[in-house]
């Protein structure tokens, strides 16, 4: 199973050392991202809050965010994933912003991804989105896994930014 706590805490310290914060919006990882943060002792340090981004009414509710504001841009996609990630670091007013959006399975989604299929992105000093595709149906080893991968795309942005 993988574990999103060794790069969670190497960007918990990293966070710590320089003295910025992040906000996080997840969606199939389903709080896993923020737990992992929260884990790590002094998270209140650097870890200033977020959401779980799973609805259309949760998107309106917790970042203020219309469907119509989206226009043609789907979930589960990096671009989306880049606005995400942008829209919590402002809202939160933080240096960083982290999000993730996919299909954790045991089925795809409705715009036609396979379960395993996720796309992630950071906001902040240092912008950067990627996609990831498991080839699992297993819904919980899916969610560990776009947990602990978006995580490492933090470590990366993070350390890219040193």
């Amino acid at each position: 199973m993988h574990d999103p706590r060794p790069p969670a805490e190497k960007a918990a310290a990293l966070l710590k050392a320089r003295g910025e914060r992040i906000a996080i919006a997840e969606s199939s990882a389903g709080g896993l991202i923020s737990a992992a943060l929260l884990g790590v002792p002094g998270a209140s340090a650097y870890f200033t809050g977020g959401g779980i981004i799973y609805t259309p009414r949760a998107l309106k509710t917790l970042l203020g965010v219309a469907r119509e504001d989206l226009k043609d841009m789907r979930s589960s996609s990096e671009p989306y994933a880049a606005f995400l990630a942008e829209t919590v670091r402002a809202k939160h007013r933080v240096e960083w912003g982290l999000s993730e959006t996919g299909a954790a399975g045991p089925t795809g989604n409705p715009y036609g991804d396979p379960p395993g299929h996720t796309c992630f992105a950071v906001a902040g000093p240092m912008n950067l989105a990627r996609t990831l595709r498991t080839g699992s149906a297993d819904r919980i080893a899916n969610m560990w896994a776009f947990a602990e991968a978006s995580l490492a795309l933090l470590v990366s942005a993070l350390e890219q930014r040193s």
